[in-house]
């Protein structure tokens, strides 16, 4: 997937000029990054330019220093990694680390709010004040039913529709080649 950096790089160049007319976003009262970092897999997400042909992704978080390192990993349907992306993001002062600005070319930034989150951090739902962009991620390839439908009942309150959700395939998440 030659196209997936290079994307991520004008999605986030587009979405960091531009200006949002819409209702503020709430997020969860607070984010303990300790818990929060390890592998996120990608549940669902609105459909974006860059992550366009991945089947399902996953995100690796860790902590260094006074940010967060991003992997981002894409899958194809053959669970094939076709793209990775490393990144930066920094927590946004006064936001008990619940909104980051997340770089993969500096200086271009995006947000990325948490704006729900499971009580043992198992399910983490997350968007941008323009609610352009939303990712349901878990912790484990699938998502249990009660937590599906929780998360579904409550993305209208945040002006989200569950209408433009794309469902990833758990089954990929078994690489069998990854990137040379």
């Amino acid at each position: 997937m030659k196209y997936f950096i290079p994307s991520i790089f004008f999605i986030f160049m587009i979405h960091g000029c531009s200006t949002s007319a819409t209702a503020p976003l709430s997020t969860v009262s607070s984010l303990d990054l300790e818990q929060y970092k390890g592998t996120w897999y990608e549940i669902a997400r609105y459909e974006n330019r860059f992550e366009k042909g991945c089947v399902g992704a996953t995100a690796h978080y860790s902590l260094l220093g006074d940010h967060v390192a991003v992997t981002n990993s894409c899958y194809d349907a053959h669970s094939t990694i076709t793209g990775q992306a490393q990144g930066k993001a920094s927590t946004v002062e006064s936001s008990k680390n619940t909104k980051l600005r997340v770089t993969f070319f500096w200086p271009f930034y995006g947000d990325y709010w948490v704006l729900m989150l499971g009580d043992d951090y198992r399910y983490s739902v997350v968007g941008d004040p323009s609610r352009k962009y939303l990712w349901i991620l878990s912790r484990t390839p699938s998502l249990s039913d009660s937590d599906r439908q929780t998360i579904l009942s409550q993305l209208p309150q945040f002006g989200y529709s569950s209408d433009k959700l794309y469902w990833t395939d758990p089954k990929i998440y078994s690489p069998t080649k990854t990137l040379p």
